[in-house]
């Protein structure tokens, strides 16, 4: 089996497996904290009357939705995600709502999209896991149509980020075989180099590149704060492998590390992120074979 494949398959199973289920079961709380960002990708489709929108690693469809009663009944918001649990929730969300929005459960990077469809691209946070990016956004531009725009929010570096970091630092002493994350492998910090970005968008025929910082500030209530971290990132995939005087330890010593994010009810840190704008070239060209870009 070749690394690419290996890390499709590995991708799948983690969001398919634990990684997708935590997402569904912190759902609402999850759709609070990263509220403040539907708005800036809402935004972007503001000029597409009657079109068709495409949200990449939509997740459990918070702004696939968004979009699409924004839209309305003349347009057309599509949800992609690699995820089955997460698109299963997405779709009873919209059938609940009765928002007219539909979800596709594949890998974006592979999917054969009908061709020149799609007036603008979206993602909140779902194109740093894809194992070749320039494939990847190669197979989006294909899907667009010339001169549709793309718009994604992805993370700056760690660094900038303390709190996202915060739970595996902590805990990094008593669960040694924490994953590590590295920077240029699929992950959270996979596109904290804006060089990188403005290079892969070239390469797959992206072109009006404008890559801006954002600070957004979020909240997330004091009492979700042992399941946020408990459930979710490297410490929520290895938490659930230890004993429980382990794991004790672990929620005691991380949620005391948290304690500087901590005001009173609520946690309340400083998302660190790119805000990427691009159009679909009309002089687009094949990628060149680039795994692991």
């Amino acid at each position: 089996m070749d690394v690419t494949r290996r890390t499709d398959d590995e991708q799948a199973a983690r969001w398919s497996g634990t990684a997708g289920h935590a997402w569904v079961e912190a759902q609402a709380v999850l759709d609070d904290v990263l509220r403040p960002f539907e708005g800036l990708l809402v935004e972007a489709v503001s000029s597409v009357h009657g079109g068709q929108v495409l949200d990449v690693g939509c997740g459990t469809g918070s702004t696939t939705l968004a979009v699409a009663r924004r839209l309305g009944s003349a347009g057309r918001c599509v949800g992609i995600d690699i995820s089955e649990p997460m698109i299963t929730a997405a779709r009873a969300r919209a059938e609940r709502e009765g928002t007219p929005a539909s979800f596709i459960h594949a890998d974006a990077q592979e999917h054969a999209f009908e061709p020149a469809t799609f007036d603008a691209v979206i993602s909140r946070f779902g194109v740093m896991f894809f194992n070749d990016s320039v494939r990847a956004f190669a197979n989006l531009r294909s899907a667009a149509r010339d001169g549709a725009g793309l718009r994604f929010i992805t993370w700056r570096g760690p660094a900038e980020n303390p709190f996202m970091t915060t739970a595996e630092r902590a805990a990094a002493p008593i669960l040694p075989n924490l994953p590590a994350r590295r920077p240029d492998e699929p992950g959270q910090f996979a596109f904290a180099d804006p060089d990188r970005i403005e290079r892969i968008l070239t390469e797959s025929g992206w072109a009006g590149i404008d890559v801006q910082p954002i600070d957004v500030a979020c909240t997330l209530p004091e009492r979700e704060l042992v399941p946020y971290f408990t459930r979710l990132g490297p410490v929520g995939l290895v938490l659930p492998e230890v004993d429980e005087q382990t794991r004790a330890q672990v929620v005691e010593t991380v949620r005391a590390a948290f304690d500087t994010f901590v005001q009173g009810t609520e946690v309340r840190f400083t998302a660190a992120c790119w805000m990427v704008d691009a159009r679909a070239s009309s002089t687009s060209t094949a990628p060149k074979d680039t795994a692991n870009t």
